[in-house]
């Protein structure tokens, strides 16, 4: 029986359905990890799954899981996409200010909570530099080792290891000041990147 990776070289339309059942939640998380937005999250891992079809070629037929391989395609996404956000506010910048909208804070009141757990990520996210970003959501998000890291993203183990050093260094100090928080944790909290939970896990310095 053909492996995984011989189906999916193939073009086998079934194997990539199995693919994206098993993988399309660590995509979808990565992704917002990366950009910070549901909807951006989204769009971005329908446009992996599409970008490893049309790569499907360069597929070995020896190897493991293809989670690294995805999620490598997905950072490359995530990255034309928020390139693409910063053109399109800076071109919203450029047009005339909109008219006064009401008020709607009292109907989006019972969001708050959503919206200050997804700032309080976002802040202590903001403090890394891209590269360092995407090997924290990789090797912490994602739960990938420095040796799956280093395939998703084409860069040596060592660089990997710098990396997330410097990141948890940041982030260590980006979360020493967050306020403590009473209210209820956000909806799909368990989708987000906590940023006490990053600074203070251990990373082993050996490969998992």
């Amino acid at each position: 029986m053909d492996s995984m990776r011989s189906r999916i070289r193939a073009g086998d339309p079934d194997a990539f359905g199995a693919l994206f059942d098993e993988h399309a939640t660590a995509v979808y998380n990565h992704a917002f990890r990366l950009t910070g937005n549901w909807s951006t999250a989204e769009d971005v891992m329908a446009l992996t799954f599409l970008e490893a079809w049309r790569l499907r070629d360069r597929v070995l037929v020896d190897g493991g899981s293809l989670r690294p391989w995805l999620l490598g395609i997905a950072t490359n996404t995530a990255r034309n996409a928020q390139r693409a956000r910063r053109r399109y506010e800076a071109a919203l910048a450029r047009l005339p200010p909109p008219d006064v909208v009401p008020d709607f804070s009292q109907a989006l009141a019972d969001r708050i909570d959503d919206a200050q757990t997804v700032a309080a990520i976002n802040a202590a996210l903001s403090t890394l530099r891209q590269a360092e970003r995407e090997v924290v959501s990789l090797c912490i998000g994602s739960g990938l080792d420095y040796a799956a890291t280093a395939e998703a993203l084409g860069i040596p183990i060592g660089t990997v290891r710098s990396r997330l050093a410097r990141a948890r260094k940041k982030l260590a100090k980006a979360v020493h000041d967050f306020p403590p928080r009473d209210a209820e944790p956000a909806r799909d909290s368990g989708q987000l990147l906590n940023g006490r939970a990053i600074a203070a896990r251990h990373i082993p310095e050996e490969t998992r």
